[in-house]
Parts: structure tokens; sequence; C-alpha cells
């Protein structure tokens, strides 16, 4: 999918772009999110009882049926007059620069930036270009937020109390003695999706941020500083020093993320490591469960942690779709402070309206809380190559497994990146 969808929108670009989509009575809305379909469609009906406008969301699922239905409707010039695109920030790139997204920066701007001021910067920072940004579109925010997301880590209450332990861990070491005297009950301690090398990839980096920094992170990925620097070493022995401690779920590494959300729901691992999703998909395993939220245990507590965050799902608008007003119109009525608790309270997702805040889910507030210290790598100035982070996850699983030392994989990553530097530079 990747690879086709920009050989496909070059086309495009070669062919230009003409008004294709001639105004409609309906406001018509692709969408992927199965969770949000009957919500969606309830506020469409309150919509069109305030207003007398109809609008249709159309679900089509799993996202990657939906993406490809994107990358189709592009080709034949058919878009709907409102569309998320899933994927790298590179991809809505392709799709602003081919015409098919328009830029609304005007109307965030407005009346003093009134609707900009409302959402969470993280989550705007998601869709917005800034000048001299590595994609060369021009500057701007070109889409809508619905809701924020971020990764951090869940504690059971319950399996405390039973451990006599009173406050969650702040630190990397008071994580540790939590786990000695989880270990001594037979409690199991973390689990997390690290069947999946993305949940690895979140992790690491956000511990690497935490014991090296921003700016030594980037200088690795630009090929400046080595993988086997000593930094490096402290990230990937993280990995070995919980292993050795028994501070992991047997079968981690195999583990798909919503496996790892089975065994914290029922009770099985006293600490998880997990997305604001999960409050969703917690009460429908386990609506007794009893849990709250935990920034990761810092490695330097000096340093403050950073966690994964952002924009959950987005919305753009159809650069040629007709009536540009009445669409922006429902957007902002869509993500104004009632119908953001509406979803809110009935999806259990994060709002992307700070306003909603107030009147939303303790947990999901607990959430909310930590939007301020959110990154994410579609917002770093540089990534990794794609196969050098999958080298690196796959080489933390190994060390987990006891195939591998800290060592061997940061030699291994580091030859791989050599080889991916001289590829790119031939």
């Amino acid at each position: 999918m990747k690879r086709i969808l920009p050989v496909v929108l070059a086309v495009f670009l070669l062919a230009g772009c003409s008004p294709l989509i001639e105004q409609k009575d309906t406001i018509t809305i692709w969408h992927w999110m199965t969770d949000r379909q009957d919500a969606f469609t309830r506020l469409a009906q309150q919509y069109e009882q305030k207003t007398g406008v109809k609008v249709r969301f159309e679900l089509y699922a799993p996202s990657d049926i939906y993406s490809r239905k994107i990358v189709a409707a592009a080709q034949a010039r058919a878009l709907p007059d409102i569309f998320g695109i899933l994927g790298e920030k590179k991809r809505l790139a392709l799709f602003v620069e081919s015409g098919f997204v328009a830029d609304l920066t005007d109307e965030f701007e407005k009346n003093d930036a009134l609707w900009e001021k409302s959402f969470f910067e993280k989550a705007l920072n998601v869709n917005r270009f800034e000048p001299d940004n590595a994609y060369k579109v021009k500057p701007g925010i070109y889409g809508v937020p619905l809701d924020v997301t971020n990764i951090q880590m869940l504690y059971n209450e319950e399996l405390f109390v039973k451990a006599g332990i009173k406050e969650p861990p702040e630190t990397f070491d008071q994580f540790l003695e939590n786990i000695a005297v989880l270990n001594r009950l037979g409690i199991d301690g973390f689990v997390s999706g690290w069947g999946e090398n993305w949940m690895i990839d979140c992790f690491s980096s956000i511990y690497a941020l935490n014991i090296m920094g921003e700016e030594k992170v980037m200088a690795t990925y630009r090929g400046e500083v080595s993988y086997t620097d000593e930094d490096w070493i402290k990230v990937l022995s993280l990995f070995k020093t919980m292993r050795d401690h028994k501070a992991l779920v047997p079968g981690i590494v195999t583990k798909g993320n919503k496996y790892a959300e089975q065994d914290f729901a029922l009770g099985r691992a006293a600490f998880a490591f997990n997305g604001s999703w999960c409050v969703n998909v917690y009460d429908k395993m386990n609506p007794a469960l009893q849990y709250k939220v935990m920034l990761p245990p810092r490695v330097d507590p000096d340093v403050p942690m950073q966690i994964w965050g952002g924009a959950g799902s987005s919305f753009v608008v159809n650069q040629t779709a007709g009536n540009r007003q009445r669409i922006i119109d429902f957007l902002k009525w869509l993500t104004g402070k009632e119908q953001q608790v509406f979803l809110s309270q009935e999806t259990k997702n994060l709002p992307s309206n700070r306003e909603a805040l107030s009147e939303i889910p303790d947990v999901l507030l607990q959430f909310a809380k930590a939007m301020d210290i959110t990154t994410h790598p579609s917002l770093w100035p540089y990534n990794e190559s794609p196969l050098v982070t999958e080298a690196f996850c796959k080489g933390i699983q190994a060390i987990i497994i006891g195939e591998a030392t800290p060592e061997k994989v940061a030699t291994d990553v580091q030859r791989l990146k050599e080889r991916e530097m001289k590829r790119e530079r031939q």
C-alpha cells in the first residue's frame, strides 16, 4: 500500500486537478471508525434537525480496506466532502500536494484563532506543516482532529493493594522494587503487546529520549551517532534488566496487543503499557476493572518523560468539494464542546477539544493531563529507516528471550544502519 500511493498521487500531480465534486445537498463523510458509527449517525441527525443540512457518515472497515478505497477514489476523482487519511504524515503531504486536501488555516485563525485555541496544540500539529517542512508543503493546517490519544502505563489498583504498594513508581528503580514485591506474591508484573514492533518502538524510543535527549536520538537517525554508543546500550539494557528481574509476563514477545489487553483486563498483570484507547477496550472486557494511569517510570530522574501522543483520528476537507463553508461549519460544530463530550462519553476516546475535559470519565482525564508532554515520530525532524527500526525491535525481542546481548544487538543494528546509509547515497 505504501508503495502504491505515492505512484498514484504522482500521476495525479502530472495530470493536474480540476473541480470534480459537484455541490450536493448532503455532506458525505467517509471513515473507518467502527466504534463511532452509531454516535456519528446520532450527531448527524441532531445537526440536520438544528440546521436542515443533511450529513451522511459512510463506514468502510477495516482500516486497510478504507485506505484502499480512498486511493481508488482519488484516482477516480470521486473523493467525498470529508474523509480521513491514515498513515504517516508524508501520506497527508502527498494528498495535499496533489490538490485533494483543503488548507484550513484561515478558518482556524478567524475570530482571534478561536477554533484553533479550542484544540490541544499537539493534536493540531499532526495536521500542521511548519515553514520549511521536509515535505515542501505550503505552511498551514490541513486537518481537523476528532480526538487525541497518548500511550502511558496503567496499574491495577487491586493488585497494588494486595501487594501493599501504596503509590505508583516514579523512577525505574522504584518500578523494579515493585516488581520484586509482586514476584514474591506470584503476581506477574508487566504486560504489553510486544509481539508488535510498533509497541516496542514506542517504549524504547521514549526511554531513549529520557536517557539521551531528543537531539542525540535525532543525530543517531541522521547517522552521526552510532547505535553502539553507551546511551543506546543503556536503552537496550533496560529490556535485559526487566528480563533478569522477572518483570515481564511469559511470552510477551509473541503477544499481540489485544491479547496483552486481555491479560491486564483480567488481572493477570499489575502493570501494562498501552494507549488511551484501552479505556474502551478494558470496559468491554472487564467493566469491574479498577486501574489508574501513570507515566512510564524515569531512568534519569532529572529528565522529564515524553510519551507518544497526538491526534488519534482526523478529518480533512476535499479541496474540490462544493460549498466549502457549509462543510467547515459542520466540522466546527462536530468539534464543539457538547459534541466532543458526547463522543467521549459514548466511545471512551479522548476529546480533541480542551473545553470538553471537564465532563469526561476520570480515567480519560488522567490520560488527557499528559497531552502537553506528548511527542510522536510524525512530528520529529528525522525518522529512522523502517528496516533499521525493525531490526532494533527484533533485537529487543531477542534480548528478552535470552538469544542476544544488548551489545550484540547494537552492533548488528549499526551495521545495518551503515549499509542503509550507503545504499541511500548511491
